[in-house]
């Protein structure tokens, strides 16, 4: 066992020689390390947000557990929390980071309003969960369709990987919708590009109802709800990150794979922070014309 120093608070790393990705070969001493270098893009993302973390204490081919609420254990000096009944840890300093990694924890996913604002989410998201039977090439492919539609409306969007199968477009609003009129937005585009694309895209929430269909999940952008984090690592055998990408990587195709830990401190350094615009005001988008529509349309 050793202990760093960092921001002045002291870490202990322990066994950091332990297997974490057994496929890649990846020890806990190698995640740490890479964490330190996604830290600079991870932590304005991360910062006054509630975390849930999922750990894999021996490594992504053993069990794993959700924890939401700060262990007992945890340093005195570590951010968090409390609310609904749970004591929440907040990712806001490279410490807490190396911390989390120390303690195994894989993935990294957050709520979508800061701790100041907990009745308004920060952005629109838009969860694209692919049926099974579907590639990811026709989810981009989906994706894509709905990026022109939200075009043609003068509504600019970002997109990322989840690290797994699906896509995520994020629409920055800046709080101003609370979460009920936030989900209102998301499920007039549920329905409507649903029935746009009634062979391709579903909203329906049970999983046997869905077919071959692509899930636009608008419910899930709700308060206590969690998305997966951007940079966020996945437990996945190649140790893919949930990956800013720009529409025209969408359509030249990509694939989830090709964002990992052990690629992503070169792709930062070519591309930067992709989502880094979604926390600039200049960037957040005003839709009340839609929610002026809905109105329209509820009182006819």
């Amino acid at each position: 066992m050793s202990e760093l120093i960092i921001n002045g608070y002291p870490v202990r790393i322990t066994n950091p020689d332990k297997i974490i990705w057994p496929e890649l070969g990846i020890r806990k001493i190698d995640y740490i390390t890479r964490l330190v270098e996604l830290a600079p893009y991870i932590l304005p993302h991360t910062r006054d947000r509630l975390l849930t973390v999922i750990r894999y204490p021996d490594g992504v081919d053993g069990k794993s557990f959700f924890q939401k609420n700060t262990p007992e254990y945890a340093p005195e000096w570590l951010e968090t929390c409390e609310w609904n009944e749970n004591d929440y840890t907040l990712l806001n300093n490279l410490a807490s980071l190396i911390w989390l990694g120390n303690q195994a924890a894989l993935e990294f996913h957050t709520g979508f309003n800061c701790i100041q604002n907990q009745n308004n989410p920060t952005d629109l998201v838009f969860d694209l969960d692919p049926a099974d039977v579907q590639s990811f090439e026709e989810a981009a492919e989906i994706a894509l369709l709905i990026n022109d539609t939200l075009l043609d409306l003068n509504i600019r969007s970002w997109i990322k990987t989840s690290g797994a199968s699906g896509l995520q477009i994020y629409i920055p609003v800046g709080s101003r919708y609370d979460y009920d009129t936030a989900r209102q937005i998301n499920e007039f585009f549920g329905r409507y590009f649903s029935q746009k694309y009634p062979y391709k895209i579903t909203i329906q929430r049970m999983v046997k109802n869905r077919g071959s269909k692509l899930y636009f999940d608008y419910l899930q952008m709700w308060k206590g709800k969690t998305i997966t984090m951007v940079y966020s690592p996945r437990a996945t055998p190649k140790a893919t990150i949930s990956m800013p990408v720009t529409w025209e990587e969408v359509e030249r195709g990509i694939q989830p794979g090709d964002f990992h830990l052990l690629n992503a401190k070169v792709r930062l350094e070519e591309k930067g922070d992709l989502f880094e615009a979604l926390l600039k005001p200049e960037n957040q988008q005003n839709l009340d014309f839609i929610l002026k529509h809905i109105e329209e349309q509820s009182g006819k």
